[in-house]
């Protein structure tokens, strides 16, 4: 098994990985594919099912196949241009893609929300389609964005990781367990173990500059979720607290009237700033999606700002564990809201937060594969019960509980020497048991929880 750090770490849009992020991914793959066809096709429609349905308008999943179908891409995304091409679509009723004709696509017909039962596969499917001059479908996919802006087609969900060759790595662990006897065996991190599959596929300064580029992304969301204000978009009418926040901690300092749990509030604001700016549908950093992007910035940020003896140069290493235990939750669970609920998601994060701060505070492997499990152990059960289908509530704040989650998983793994009762492996299983049960109502369709739960106004 190898999950790059890029694929872990990518950066790209609010306020959904999977529902914003996947869908353009996706609606990118089919356009490849219709260029790659001998012949041309007319025009292009899309149909989403599940929760790309459910939610999909809180989601932004609407804006995000259109422009994906205009040829936008996450990473190179440009919100002027963005807005602008939207509204020329809505006029005239066609896409101009790159290298591809002019193709009609009328989003209040070419693109339907099938409120029916999901597809197989998984519950965020979406199918793409091309018809010719009479109408006729020339060109069909069947595509899942499985968490995180992975996608896959129906293919190659069905094939499974089994039907992807990777390269050929000196470390590819596939279970918690594994990790640690390959660790034990070459006297290496984690991270080090992290590192050498990576320099397969890249070398040392491409590796290094990558990871300086994405905490810098990471860092860059935090700023200015701190200096922002105002009222979210969607219709909720949630206002921005991060920034108000912030300006009070900073008047609090050297008072020495500070409590010592106030800690709490600048992790909680660190989180909160960076899933402001995803509700916001700013640039971020999936970590590993963006429903959870505030957990890992906020516990580096806490590290860096609070930390004695903290340094820059151990964001690499951090940045290394929690991918390497990220992988093992994608690869053995999930890491989608809408297969496994909040747990995949903030719980997700907060294991890889909690491994990556244990491992740069200098613990062993064993504690760093504690920290994760405690992290992830006490969000097992957490729901995604996003209300009205926004990035929102009670999403902001619960990346502010899950930064504060791993820094104490953390801390108490240090405190011991690496036993422990519970394995990480097992922790994980017991999270895909839990995600396998849990209702529909609860797995990112606003079904039930809070979503159905609020107020009369």
């Amino acid at each position: 098994m190898f999950l790059s750090v890029f694929d872990m770490f990518k950066i790209g849009i609010g306020p959904s990985s999977s529902h914003t992020m996947g869908p353009m991914v996706a609606a990118a793959r089919f356009l490849a594919h219709l260029r790659s066809l001998p012949f041309q096709p007319h025009g292009v429609g899309a149909r989403l099912h599940g929760s790309l349905a459910f939610t999909g308008v809180g989601h932004a999943t609407d804006r995000a196949v259109i422009l994906g179908l205009a040829g936008f891409l996450p990473e190179s995304y440009d919100a002027a241009r963005a807005e602008a091409a939207l509204a020329d679509i809505h006029t005239r009723k066609r896409v101009s893609p790159p290298d591809l004709p002019e193709l009609a696509f009328d989003p209040k017909v070419d693109l339907v929300f099938d409120y029916g039962p999901a597809l197989d596969g998984h519950a965020n499917g979406m199918v793409l389609l091309a018809r010719d001059a009479q109408g006729d479908i020339i060109a069909q996919e069947t595509y899942f964005s499985i968490g995180g802006g992975f996608v896959v087609t129906e293919a190659e969900h069905q094939a499974g990781e089994a039907g992807v060759q990777g390269p050929n790595i000196p470390y590819p662990f596939q279970s918690a367990n594994e990790m640690m006897e390959m660790a034990r065996k070459s006297g290496l991190t984690i991270a080090g173990m992290k590192r050498a599959n990576e320099l397969v596929v890249r070398d040392g300064v491409a590796l290094r500059e990558g990871t300086q580029r994405i905490w810098a992304v990471m860092n860059a969301c935090i700023e200015r979720g701190l200096t922002s204000d105002g009222v979210l978009p969607g219709g909720l009418k949630v206002r921005r607290r991060a920034k108000a926040i912030h300006e009070a901690l900073l008047a609090e300092r050297g008072l020495n009237i500070t409590a010592p749990h106030v800690i709490n509030d600048w992790m909680s604001t660190y989180a909160m700033a960076v899933n402001e700016e995803n509700a916001a549908g700013g640039q971020v950093v999936t970590a590993p999606t963006n429903g959870a992007a505030g957990v890992i910035p906020a516990v580096i940020r806490y590290y860096l700002d609070h930390v004695p003896g903290a340094r820059n140069e151990r964001v690499e290493e951090f940045l290394l564990t929690a991918a390497a235990i990220g992988g093992l939750i994608k690869h053995n669970a999930s890491i989608s809201g809408a297969e496994c609920g909040c747990q995949a998601e903030v719980g997700s994060a907060a294991a890889m937060a909690a491994a990556g701060l244990c491992a740069v505070l200098g613990g062993t492997v064993a504690q760093v594969e504690n920290a994760a499990e405690i992290a992830l152990e006490h969000h097992l059960g957490m729901t995604c019960d996003p209300v009205k289908g926004l990035v929102q509530v009670p999403c902001i704040e619960r990346n502010g509980l899950g930064a504060i989650k791993a820094v104490s998983a953390a801390s108490l793994a240090l405190r011991g020497d690496g036993q422990h009762f519970m394995p990480l492996d097992n922790c994980i299983e017991a999270m895909r048991q839990t995600g396998a049960d849990m209702s529909e109502k609860y797995k990112e369709t606003a079904l039930g929880g809070l979503a159905v739960n609020i107020p009369n106004c």
